[in-house]
């Protein structure tokens, strides 16, 4: 495998970003690990962190290399600061960037990474499993497939119980984010919005994933929103296992994602 550690402008932020890149590499003689680099495009997966993290937190809590290297499939692990994947009220349009112009950089860069939706994957943890399935779920066109672990999946009632806790967060810290709490709700940074606009409108439906340990102060709010799913119609792959919201939990479940995912 390779590894590239790229530093690039954004145009739709206007400003210099960070991304961290594995691509595929055929390789016999490595000792531990076997590279495998298929002929075509190659898959392509968008790795996304959580809060307290940036883009070369997955290489550092967990053996991604390594997982990826049979399967012949590119990871691209960008940095999201703390804007929640989301176009911010204090102005840098994180959803754009991540919806729009980081796939499309990406394949200028790499033109070896795949075009298809159905090659594409967006999977994170916690702010990052929210922003994989806002991916799934409000850019299907190009992201088939999007994995949540330990997701902030309902984020309107999410945000609510942190707004009224100003010891972790001061109250304009979300509202610099997502403007008023009381209004995420029915708004495009609102899952429930995106996944019954996507059915209305009719378009191709992403594959969806989601894990979530039964001791995680997320749990409630990944039951309640996997039955909301389910209640419209989608199909999710949903899992929960005894665990709480740490890396050991998500090393295992980003394997569990991948062979979900290639199967």
């Amino acid at each position: 495998m390779a590894l590239l550690h790229v530093d690039f402008f954004s145009e739709v932020l206007e400003k210099c970003m960070n991304m961290d890149v594995i691509l595929p590499q055929n390789t016999t003689s490595q000792i531990g690990m076997k590279g495998n680099a298929k002929a075509g495009k190659y898959k392509t997966v968008y790795l996304l962190h959580g809060m307290s993290d940036d883009h070369t937190t997955w290489q550092r809590r967990t053996s991604i290399e390594r997982y990826v290297s049979e399967y012949g499939i590119a990871v691209v692990m960008p940095d999201a600061g703390l804007g929640f994947y989301t176009d911010t009220k204090y102005g840098l349009p994180y959803w754009t960037f991540f919806s729009q112009e980081l796939p499309k950089i990406c394949r200028e860069f790499f033109p070896q990474l795949s075009e298809k939706r159905e090659d594409t994957l967006a999977a994170g943890l916690s702010m990052g499993g929210y922003g994989a399935w806002k991916l799934g779920l409000g850019a299907p066109e190009t992201f088939g497939a999007a994995a949540s672990m330990s997701g902030v999946l309902d984020v309107a009632r999410r945000v609510k119980e942190e707004a009224a806790d100003i010891a972790r967060k001061p109250s304009g810290f979300w509202e610099g984010i997502f403007g008023n709490p009381d209004r995420i709700a029915g708004s495009s940074n609102d899952l429930k919005y995106l996944a019954k606009k996507l059915k209305e409108e009719q378009k191709p439906e992403p594959r969806l994933f989601a894990w979530c340990g039964t001791e995680d102060f997320l749990y409630q709010n990944n039951l309640d929103m996997w039955e909301e799913m389910k209640r419209l119609g989608y199909e999710v792959t949903t899992t929960s296992s005894s665990g709480d919201h740490q890396w050991k939990y998500w090393d295992e479940q980003i394997q569990t994602i991948l062979e979900w995912w290639i199967k």
